[in-house]
């Protein structure tokens, strides 16, 4: 599994890091996003305090979409080192997790999320957070390889 770390942490600044698990879920050559007034990111959020990453994902899925989602396995993980507009020095570590959207449950609470899905080779363009972009890609590596095999 893959690491990156985008950034460094200015010295002296005090960060606040957050644990973050997050849902890539493609189907016919489109991956779930959240299209939100800031901009497109992947399905998931920070964990609550003693949150396991799965209950992460579920919890969030359901808020920002409505959706019952699966979460399989573990596709990389990366960090940054930032500067928030409300919070400051930010440090967001995050997992990523292939997984796909099962049914629609509920309406979303969270109702300036909305879940769209774009192409694969656009999507990690689109992402708001370049981290999430990054994995974007290894998650498009990835079903390339699987789209090559089933030819």
């Amino acid at each position: 599994m893959e690491h990156r770390i985008f950034g460094a942490p200015e010295p002296g600044a005090l960060y606040h890091t957050r644990e973050g698990a997050y849902l890539i879920a493609c189907r016919a050559r489109a991956i779930a996003l959240i299209q939100t007034p800031m901009g497109y990111f992947l399905p998931g959020g920070g964990l609550e305090y003693g949150e396991a990453h799965e209950a992460c994902i579920l919890r969030e899925c359901m808020e920002e979409t409505g959706w019952r989602v699966s979460v399989g396995k573990r596709l990389c993980s990366a960090e940054s080192y930032t500067r928030h507009e409300r919070i400051g020095y930010f440090h967001p570590v995050q997992s990523y997790y292939l997984g796909s959207f099962l049914e629609q449950i509920c309406e979303p609470i969270e109702t300036d999320h909305h879940l769209v899905w774009r192409a694969c080779e656009k999507a990690a363009d689109l992402m708001r957070i370049g981290q999430q972009g990054w994995a974007v890609r290894q998650a498009l590596a990835l079903y390339e390889k699987e789209w090559e095999a089933a030819l």
